[in-house]
């Protein structure tokens, strides 16, 4: 077969032959179209640039000979070599533009032109030029402007017109060229044009030959089956082709007689179709019925079925019986109905009144409860209609009642359901089957109590995991959330709004939490301690991460959750340990803080008093060393005492002194001992107040003072003012205390009063200190009924603000030094000294011996004791702890006490010991705690007993803890 009747039998070949040849040709046409136009435009561009060339050069060559002229021009008339040195210059570059443009040259016109312009440059430079060089150098401008006006003048400017009017040549045969181009361009558009237009008649006319030659065919097939249609006899003629269309004739022939075979067999069977009709009728009859049956029996169905969607869809107490009771009638055909439940005694009625209702549950206890406990079956009953169920009617009617138990899963009866219809009794077939429903019932019922004590369960559980500190959450094995409590809720942000938080996935918790963590390992260590087993170590079960967004640090761990041996879930509990966090942060800082603080004074002491024990020295070096050791020992007890106050503030063991205090005589005192360790600081006091007085404890409020004033100091190391403003506001006295010193960080300002907190401890070590001033200065002013406040710009300085209430206004207070002039410096009093330790009784007795006292020392109490019974001292300084004695200093004060002739005499307790109350209870006449001034014992004993002439009245001492010091 060859290839033109492969093409004819098929009309697809055909159509894809014949688009392949048109296609053909157009791609020819179009590639012959757009290759002669790209021909075109490369010989345009090619001689455009041929000809550019030559003018670049022509332009070369011109300019060469202008500057050269003016140049030489510029040296005649001025004489000037550099002149005369660039146009003999000029020679070189107009022969290299010559040369190129030689080899440009295609025409005898150009080759001409070139032989000028090397004749006239060989004439010029050659023979011209240094001609005129020698006319100048001689001086002969004469000559110059003689040989000028001759023939070279002229042949100058016949070489530049040359060369203009090639130029211009050429300009012209450029213009010539893009016209020519142009018009080439229009030629070759119209030819495809008309090209394009040929084709596309051609195309036409051989399509609809192709069209026709097939829809001719297709239209005598159409009207062939149209007369076989309308019953006619069809004529089909045999189509001579080897495509689909003869094809399709062929078998449309077989089929027309085909049909006309089976016409006759058709009308046959259509006769015997009729028969089967009308038996068919009959059984149509037959089944209508029964499908009325079935019907009736879907919808009773479907009615069982909504009863049973009612009673499944929830979990409501009333909306469960109300559905019961409304579906039941529907089920029933009941006008009225009611179910009752017998020991929650809630019901729900259908059609039925409130009064109706209360008759009912009143009549239930007249036998039929106790029918249907006993039979647990329903039963029904036919009775006459009331008076209000029978309305306007006037003759004897009657109603039908059934009675439904509904059985619990032990077969105790919980409810009774009770229906009534006018319209037909009830059969026993029907009470069976609402045995069955009441079935369902009760176990929808049970269901219902089931998920109320499981629910109850549910909210207790979670109120007492409410109620828990820490944040709780259970994720079940695949790491969704189960439940988890508010506290949780509270540490979370992004939880507080999500809607229902313990329905999250792993994932979607997960990523919530993600957000809000600092830690990037946070899901990492989340998912080790949500898969901790039972060998898990306590490191894998638990973690720390902080919350940025709150600025908390929690403590993560977790614990399975087992019933049986089946791992149910994992509890995750997230315990709030930033103050855990924080104080383990200013432990550690303060261990590092407070080893310094105390290394670096003990270094200085253990060192001076090292070289004057090994070393002689001078009197002058001698005292020198005893001062830093002095100062040194005074900066320890500084550290010592804060220790102490912080300890003794913690246990709720602080007591004040509290009298009528001048706050100016206090501040003024303060202020003179500091500014004579500070030179740079200028500190001032200012005192705007009618009446500056407080109650309070002076040595507390000079610590209070001297820790503010002393802080403005050191964090102003570049020194500065400190200005200490006293001023009235509404009942209050305030203090100010101002420094131009570097300020405190506003997010440092919260955590400023916080035991051994330190602001930018890493830029600011060099200045010292334990963090412990500020807490304690707090203390001692609530103490006072006051309150303290910091106002700060970082790098400007800070403002420390004292508040103290009002007292009314009363005589100031008499200083010390005022009463101490009254003290003379000889007397006759005898001081009993109870002191364990040597070196401190030897210093005791000094000063009490320099202070005009007769002393006696007693290292054991016993034998004080012993001693004072014979001779009866006026004053006993006694020491607490006496480590070699069999009783301590508080038995020997009871011993005294207890001792009519000792009774009277007044005890001066000195000890490390601050236990107060219990000295004072004990019949102390001052308690001072160590360290303190010698001669602050040796003035408190001389004011008592000058004061109070051996009455035995106490005076408490106003002890200065940071400059007296024992």
């Amino acid at each position: 077969m060859n290839i033109k009747e492969y093409i004819k039998r098929s009309l697809t070949r055909q159509v894809i032959f014949l688009m392949g040849i048109f296609f053909l040709i157009f791609l020819i046409g179009s590639s012959v179209f757009f290759y002669t136009q790209q021909r075109i435009n490369d010989i345009f561009i090619k001689e455009r640039n041929l000809i550019a060339k030559k003018e670049s050069l022509i332009s070369q060559i011109y300019n060469g000979y202008d500057t050269a002229f003016m140049d030489m021009r510029g040296y005649i008339a001025f004489n000037n070599e550099d002149l005369r040195d660039n146009a003999i210059e000029q020679a070189e570059s107009i022969r290299k533009a010559t040369t190129k443009f030689a080899h440009k040259a295609t025409t005898e016109k150009e080759k001409l032109l070139i032989l000028s312009i090397e004749a006239f440059t060989d004439e010029y430079f050659s023979e011209n030029i240094p001609k005129v060089i020698g006319y100048v150098e001689n001086g002969n401008l004469e000559a110059v402007r003689v040989f000028a006006n001759s023939e070279a003048t002229k042949k100058v400017s016949d070489i530049r017109n040359k060369l203009w009017d090639y130029s211009k040549s050429l300009q012209e045969k450029r213009d010539q060229k893009a016209e020519d181009l142009a018009r080439n361009q229009n030629n070759l558009q119209l030819y495809f044009i008309c090209f394009l237009a040929l084709f596309l008649i051609i195309l036409f006319r051989v399509m609809r030959v192709f069209l026709r030659d097939i829809g001719r065919p297709l239209s005598d097939l159409a009207f062939a089956a149209n007369e076989v249609a309308a019953g006619r006899e069809g004529f089909i003629e045999e189509l001579k082709r080897r495509d689909e269309l003869g094809a399709l004739s062929i078998a449309f022939k077989k089929m027309l007689y085909s049909i006309q075979d089976k016409e006759q067999n058709l009308l046959a069977q259509n006769e015997e179709l009729t028969a089967q009709q009308d038996e068919l009728q009959a059984q149509q009859e037959t089944l209508e019925e029964t499908l009325e049956i079935l019907r009736e029996n879907e919808q009773m169905l479907t009615r069982r079925n909504e009863l049973i969607n009612g009673i499944s869809n929830t979990l409501n107490r009333s909306e469960l019986l109300g559905s019961i009771v409304k579906n039941m009638c529907r089920i029933i055909g009941a006008d009225k109905g009611i179910v009752f439940l017998l020991a929650e005694q809630v019901n729900a009625s259908y059609g039925i009144s409130g009064k109706g209702i209360e008759l009912f549950i009143e009549h239930l206890e007249n036998g039929i409860t106790e029918k249907l406990v006993s039979e647990k079956k329903p039963f029904y009953i036919r009775r006459e209609q009331t008076k209000m169920e029978a309305g306007f009617h006037d003759n004897i009617q009657y109603i039908y009642d059934v009675y439904i138990p509904i059985l619990s899963s032990s077969g105790e009866v919980v409810a009774i359901m009770a229906f009534s219809r006018f319209s037909s009794p009830f059969t026993q077939k029907e009470t069976a089957e609402y045995g069955l429903l009441a079935k369902q019932i009760a176990i929808s019922l049970e269901k219902i109590e089931l998920y109320e004590q499981t629910e109850s369960s549910r909210r207790l559980n979670q109120d007492i995991i409410n109620t828990i500190h820490e944040g709780i959450q259970l994720i079940d094995n695949q790491g969704s959330i189960v439940q988890i409590n508010k506290q949780l809720i509270e540490m979370f942000d992004e939880l507080k709004i999500i809607e229902n938080p313990d329905s999250l996935t792993w994932q979607e918790w997960t990523t919530l939490m993600a957000r809000e963590i600092e830690d990037e390992s946070f899901l990492a260590l989340l998912t080790r301690a949500a898969n901790c087993s039972g060998t898990s170590t306590k490191e894998e079960q638990s973690f720390i991460y902080k919350n940025k967004s709150r600025n908390r640090v929690f403590n993560i761990y977790c614990e399975n959750l087992f019933k049986g041996e089946k791992k149910l879930g994992t509890i995750l509990v997230h315990r709030d340990i930033t103050k855990e966090y924080e104080v383990d942060q200013m432990k550690s800082e303060f261990v590092s803080t407070v080893s310094h603080e105390l290394r670096t004074p003990l270094a200085s002491v253990l060192g001076f008093t090292e070289l004057m024990l090994n070393k002689e020295l001078k009197p002058e070096r001698q005292k020198k060393y005893l001062q830093t050791i002095y100062h040194e020992g005074k900066r320890l007890t500084s550290l010592i005492n804060d220790f102490l106050d912080v300890q003794r503030m913690e246990a709720g063991k602080q007591t004040y002194e509290k009298k009528d205090i001048d706050l100016v005589r206090i501040l003024e005192k303060v202020i003179e001992n500091q500014q004579i360790n500070s030179s740079e600081h200028k500190i001032t006091l200012v005192n705007s107040a009618s009446h500056p007085f407080v109650l309070g404890d002076r040595m507390k409020l000079e610590q209070v003072f001297m820790n503010l004033i002393n802080n403005s100091i050191k964090y102003s190391p570049d020194g500065g003012n400190i200005k200490v403003v006293i001023y009235d506001k509404d009942e209050s006295i305030l203090v100010d205390v101002r420094d131009e010193g570097l300020g405190i960080p506003q997010e440092s300002i919260p955590k400023l009063f916080r035991k051994f907190y330190r602001v930018d401890n890493s830029d600011r070590r060099k200045i010292g200190g334990t963090g412990l001033g500020l807490a304690i200065v707090q203390e001692i002013v609530r103490g006072h009924g006051g309150e303290i406040t910091v106002t700060s710009e970082f790098g400007k300085g800070s403002i420390f603000t004292v508040t103290f209430p009002k007292i009314e206004q009363l005589e100031p207070e008499i200083d010390e030094q005022d009463s101490s002039a009254q003290e003379g410096r000889e007397s006759s009093y005898t001081v009993v000294v109870i002191e364990d330790d040597q070196s401190l009784a030897e210093l005791i007795n000094h000063e009490l011996l320099d202070s005009g006292f007769q002393v006696s020392y007693f290292k054991r109490g016993t034998d004080a004791l012993q001693a004072m019974k014979l001779n009866t001292p006026d004053a006993v300084v006694l020491d607490i702890m006496l480590e070699e004695d069999a009783v301590d200093g508080w038995a020997i004060m009871e011993m005294i006490k207890e001792s009519q002739s000792l009774m009277n005499v007044p005890i001066f307790v000195s000890t490390a010991l601050d236990e107060r109350e219990k000295g004072f209870s004990l019949g102390a006449k001052d308690y001072l705690i160590k360290p303190y001034n010698p001669a602050k014992l040796s003035k408190v004993i001389m004011q008592t007993l000058i004061s109070n002439g051996k009455k035995g009245q106490i005076l408490i001492p106003q002890t200065d803890g940071k400059q007296d010091q024992l």
